[in-house]
């Protein structure tokens, strides 16, 4: 997960933050490996953009944060969000990767197309 946040936070221009948040219990996120300031150490399923990943099982890309209802603010400078759900090869959660950006309307569907095959792949061992 290390590997994968560094290289995708130094690869894509618009990344302020990096990560990944860890399915760790029932309905609950807690923080992975990160690239960037600080961020929430703990997520509810029932909260935020990565909740809804978590919660839905689908990519969350939201191009105006301040839109978004119940949006969690771990930076006051977050535009724009990409979260994608980690699965493995059974069909579990793992987490999700969180893409956040001080430029609104950062992520396309073009970083979903590259980015959800790559999770995929890389994590379909994992258990």
């Amino acid at each position: 997960m290390a590997t994968v946040v560094c290289e995708i936070h130094h690869a894509h221009p618009f990344c302020d933050w990096t990560g990944f948040y860890r399915v760790t219990g029932p309905e609950m996120l807690k923080i992975g490996p990160y690239q960037g300031s600080h961020g929430c150490l703990v997520i509810p399923f029932s909260r935020g953009v990565c909740g809804a990943a978590a919660r839905t099982g689908q990519v969350q890309n939201v191009p105006d944060v301040d839109a978004f209802p119940d949006h969690i603010a771990c930076s006051s400078s977050t535009r724009s969000e990409l979260v994608l759900p980690v699965w493995n090869g059974e069909g579990t959660l793992l987490g999700v990767l969180d893409l956040d950006s001080n430029t609104p309307a950062a992520f396309t569907r073009a970083d979903e197309d590259w980015l959800v095959p790559l999770l995929a792949e890389v994590f379909r061992d994992a258990y």
